[in-house]
């Protein structure tokens, strides 16, 4: 590899780079957190839609006490661990942590919860963990993100109150 530019992965192996991720969760899992009072019972370890990402992979790692974008740090940062780095998204610039996670070594990963006690099963988790990646790859100026951000109603006058603009007509 030249120029310290990432190789390109397919689809397939982002996806295994998540399961293998997930498998390392499972076992820091049962072996250091099950017992801890962040640890929601309800929910289980999943990696969420794995993609390549301008030559690298990301996806959501969820777990019974966190769910978080994750990626290799390989190819965001040569930094330590504890180091903050910013990734580009196409929704926008977000800040990533370097750590190290057990056979995997480095990852960046930002925090999306914790603890996950707001959500009450694992179709919650990976509904949310689904909706938050397409956040993450929608473009901050394309016309959906633009819709989403416009509130759903318009702020309530005094003005329209009174001339009854906000009551419903029915015909």
């Amino acid at each position: 590899m030249t120029g310290g530019a990432p190789v390109p992965v397919a689809d397939a192996d982002a996806a295994a780079w998540g399961d293998l991720l997930a498998g390392s969760y499972r076992q820091i899992g049962d072996r250091a957190m099950r017992d801890l009072p962040i640890y929601n019972d309800a929910l289980g370890v999943e990696a969420v839609g794995f993609r390549r990402f301008n030559g690298t992979i990301v996806g959501i790692m969820v777990t019974p006490w966190f769910m978080n974008v994750v990626m290799p740090a390989s190819a965001v940062a040569q930094t330590m661990s504890g180091a903050t780095v910013q990734v580009r998204f196409p929704a926008g610039n977000i800040e990533f942590i370097i750590s190290e996670v057990g056979q995997m070594g480095r990852i960046a990963s930002c925090s999306l919860f914790s603890p996950m006690f707001q959500l009450a099963d694992m179709a919650a988790a990976r509904a949310t963990a689904e909706a938050a990646i397409v956040e993450l790859m929608l473009p901050a100026d394309s016309e959906e993100a633009v819709r989403r951000r416009e509130p759903a109603t318009t702020p309530i006058d005094r003005r329209n109150f009174l001339r009854g603009a906000l009551t419903e007509r029915r015909e």
